[in-house]
């Protein structure tokens, strides 16, 4: 049987795999390359290029590109996310081969009806709705400076988004994002396919530990925004600890945490520090005021932690309520705080959490639906 090759084109270095959507990326790889794949990667960076050996160790080739940001950019009538990916370089590699491209998320798609490419399989793998992600990211920032970005963006996505119609493919990962582009795509084939994650790697600790835990990238609103709601609604009203971990929180939200000496903030994490923050931790904190996409940062808590409280918006479309405690109000997330936080987190939990999670979120099971699809 001849090889199955990939082409994969990420919207940021796959690695470490500390934040949404890197996570879903980095893990489909691995588990594509698990199953002999060969992937020849395609990723752009926005600051430093930073490769990676891990990266190395899965990919049969890998090409960088630097993303083209500043002015130019922003004033451009596609989507700054968009835009800012446009490369010819790009091009001139997928052109060295015939292989299927999988675009990984709207903001590498600036190639897909390009007419060179026109007869080669196109896959589009959406991170979520971004125009809708980006109407709530307008809702949730606080900052002047960036609401008109986010609100302009969300209008040129909107706009940009039947390019969508030139992939052969759409995978969408909830069955909420399924519908969806199903009623707008009508003629186009979607597929659900869940997300991926550490899955091959369960690492939950029976025990308990004696703190909560919230993380995420906390440079975005939507999480500064449910880390302040965390704060000032809940953990200003009992002294049981809370760690807030993530990357580049800005000076209010610093300022917040310092105020409360039971609270702490762990700055950028790396990968390892992360996971052992997760595993520790009583209880993960999973809350969010936009249900759009997947929050790969939930499979994340229940791969690795103990109890995972979590709102419904956090919970749409995973199928993995039977997996948390649900809570909406602050006097409910504090029950549950008080209710978990001198509970032992057992062998049996753990072993039902590890036969529920697989039957949907299975990297095998959801890898081979891709390798199926290659031909």
């Amino acid at each position: 049987m001849p090889d199955k090759h990939l082409n994969i084109i990420s919207f940021d270095i796959p690695f470490p795999a500390n934040y949404g959507g890197v996570i879903d990326v980095f893990y489909k790889i691995k588990a594509l390359h698990d199953r002999d794949v060969k992937i020849h990667l395609h990723c752009f960076y926005k600051y430093e290029l930073t490769p990676d050996d891990e990266l190395n160790k899965l990919c049969t080739t890998i090409n960088y590109y630097p993303r083209t940001t500043g002015w130019n950019s922003f004033f451009s009538l596609k989507p700054y996310i968009v835009k800012s990916r446009e490369s010819q370089l790009l091009l001139e590699n997928l052109l060295k081969n015939d292989y299927p491209i999988l675009f990984e998320g709207i903001h590498t798609t600036s190639l897909l009806s390009h007419p060179q490419l026109a007869k080669r399989l196109k896959i589009f793998r959406p991170c979520n709705i971004e125009h809708q992600y980006y109407f709530q990211l307008f809702w949730a920032s606080r900052k002047l400076v960036e609401k008109p970005y986010f609100l302009c963006e969300s209008i040129k996505l909107k706009f940009y988004q039947p390019i969508i119609r030139h992939a052969n493919i759409i995978l969408a990962i909830t069955d909420k994002d399924k519908y969806y582009l199903q009623d707008f795509f009508l003629n186009q084939k979607v597929i659900l396919l869940p997300g991926f994650y550490p899955g091959d790697e369960p690492g939950i600790i029976h025990g308990k530990g004696d703190y909560a835990l919230y993380h995420g990238n906390l440079s975005v609103a939507e999480n500064a925004k449910a880390v302040r709601f965390l704060i000032k609604k809940v953990f200003s009203k009992t002294d049981y600890p809370l760690k807030i971990a993530g990357f580049n929180p800005d000076k209010q939200l610093i300022h917040l945490v310092s105020k409360y000496p039971h609270i702490s903030m762990i700055k950028n994490p790396d990968n390892q520090e992360l996971i052992k923050l997760i595993q520790d931790a009583q209880m993960n904190l999973m809350f969010t005021f936009q249900s759009t996409g997947l929050k790969l940062k939930l499979l994340y808590a229940l791969n690795y932690g103990r109890f995972c409280i979590a709102n419904e918006k956090m919970l749409d479309g995973s199928r993995l309520h039977i997996l948390c405690l649900t809570a909406e109000k602050p006097n409910e997330i504090l029950a549950l705080v008080k209710k978990v936080k001198d509970q032992e987190f057992s062998k049996l939990l753990i072993d039902e959490r590890m036969k529920h999670l697989p039957i949907i979120y299975s990297n095998k099971k959801n890898a081979e639906i891709i390798i199926g699809l290659l031909g």
